[in-house]
């Protein structure tokens, strides 16, 4: 996928979440199926994803280099991404990363803050995607939690699918 595409994919999939969120009713917010996170949490758990990708984005690039490396391979399709991440998500067996573990469960007074955020941080990496080079995107890398270094540009396509997975359990189970 190309700068355009990704930026797009990641508006596209956000203002689809925050419009599902901002749709239901404000007890829901608190709610979830039983031994599942809330649709706050759900929310949260998004913006704990999105802001350290933004604030990594905003470090000079030498230092992404330095600190990470360089990618020893090609960029990875968006499929073969979302199939990876599907696999190793099964592997997890639930367990999530050390930021969404015991997450606190937001209180419905912090719903439009946390819908505003998300939505100005998914805005920011719609910026970021289209201003970076695409040989930054290809060859930098970035650490995932579950998925190992990767680079940027499969790193913001992954951050597409992630909204857009979060956003089907939402719909499915909520």
């Amino acid at each position: 996928m190309d700068k355009e595409e990704i930026a797009e994919l990641i508006d596209t999939k956000h203002s689809e979440l925050i419009h599902w969120l901002e749709q239901q009713p404000n007890d829901a917010w608190t709610q979830g199926p039983e031994g599942k996170w809330t649709q706050g949490q759900q929310a949260l758990h998004l913006l704990q994803s999105i802001v350290p990708l933004n604030n990594a984005l905003s470090l000079p690039k030498f230092l992404i280099r330095y600190k990470f490396g360089k990618a020893n391979r090609p960029v990875r399709d968006y499929d073969t991404i979302v199939n990876r991440y599907e696999e190793r998500l099964k592997d997890a067996k639930g367990k999530t990363f050390k930021g969404s573990q015991n997450m606190k469960v937001p209180e419905i007074n912090e719903k439009q803050y946390i819908l505003n955020r998300l939505q100005t941080e998914s805005k920011k990496l719609k910026y970021k995607t289209k201003k970076i080079s695409d040989k930054n995107l290809d060859k930098l890398i970035l650490p995932h939690p579950l998925m190992g270094k990767m680079p940027i540009r499969e790193i913001i396509m992954w951050t597409a699918h992630h909204v857009e997975h979060h956003t089907e359990i939402l719909k499915t189970k909520y």
